[in-house]
């Protein structure tokens, strides 16, 4: 039978350790040749722009897509995964959670195979709802000390602070100043929806890895040149999304001051077929614009969670 998870569902069952092991299996059948990713296309009118990633995992029986639609009123996402062996649908998921969860959790795998094992403070700018997953993520593969934040909005970001402290047991708390959150930092990350970089190549310190999490179209920018040149290793989960969506990374491409060849997918990093960082001192990106095998990995996972918990509504159709 076909199921159907509500919100509800995902949240009995969603974890982030949960989420990164799929996250980064994904990543690793990629490198290796067994499964397909396509880049996000997108459906543009005025007041509502539909967004479809879509690609296969056969070793996991599965091949779907995520959709979802951006409006003033909001975004709406939804996951449909097929079972790539007969075509009937296995399972729906309402996706707002997955999707969120599965954003920080592939900050979380590449900030695990790039930042310093050392490294205790996190420097995050943004205070939105992404920002909680990102931040959490971060702390399951990282043993922090200290989390700074800034944000435009200082009551919001107060409160999001207060949150998280009490949620991870970890100083969180508010930075007055860009230059603060990214001075003495171990992990920078970016979480926002910026149209202009965010910080200066200057104020990183030796040995960063940096997460940009937000800059998934052309108008978007949280990283601006300099950080670019700065960075030792540039790692993208696919050169080919990364080639086509990476607004912090086009400019220097569009310039001739970096070049193709010098990013690295992820996955390669992860199946040993790349290095990731060789030295404490390198300085690290990871470009991050999501990709529809993160999605189908980790909602294969809650389908069997469902199915033995006896979770989800069976469905009438797509058997």
């Amino acid at each position: 039978m076909s199921l159907f998870l509500t919100e509800a569902d995902i949240r009995q069952l969603l974890t982030m350790p949960l989420a990164i092991e799929a996250v980064e299996e994904a990543h690793r059948e990629l490198s290796l040749g067994r499964a397909v990713d396509s880049p996000r296309q997108r459906t543009r009118l005025p007041q509502t722009t539909l967004h479809i990633l879509q690609g296969a995992l056969p070793g996991s029986d599965a091949i779907g897509y995520k959709a979802y639609t951006s409006n003033r009123s909001g975004v709406r996402f939804v996951v449909h995964v097929f079972s790539a062996s007969t075509g009937k649908l296995r399972v729906v998921l309402e996706a707002d959670l997955l999707g969120m969860v599965r954003t920080g959790a592939a900050s979380g795998v590449a900030t695990r195979w790039l930042a310093r094992r050392d490294a205790e403070v996190l420097g995050v700018f943004g205070a939105g709802w992404q920002a909680e997953g990102h931040i959490e993520a971060v702390a399951a593969v990282r043993s922090l000390r200290q989390i700074k934040v800034f944000a435009r909005n200082a009551e919001r970001l107060a409160a999001f602070c207060t949150k998280l402290s009490g949620r991870l047991g970890i100083d969180v708390r508010a930075a007055a100043t860009a230059e603060e959150v990214v001075r003495d930092s171990d992990i920078v990350s970016t979480i926002t929806t910026a149209a202009t970089p965010l910080f200066e190549a200057s104020w990183l310190s030796p040995g960063t890895h940096i997460n940009a999490a937000g800059s998934n179209s052309l108008i978007r920018r949280e990283v601006g040149e300099g950080v670019i040149k700065a960075s030792n290793t540039i790692v993208v989960d696919s050169v080919e999304t990364a080639l086509r969506e990476a607004g912090d990374l086009l400019p220097s491409l569009e310039k001739g001051r970096l070049r193709e060849r010098q990013l690295v997918e992820l996955g390669d990093v992860i199946s040993g077929r790349h290095a990731g960082r060789s030295t404490p001192e390198e300085i690290t990106l990871f470009e991050s614009q999501g990709m529809a095998i993160q999605d189908i990995a980790l909602a294969v996972r809650l389908e069997a969670l469902a199915r033995e918990r006896g979770l989800g509504i069976e469905l009438p159709y797509g058997g």
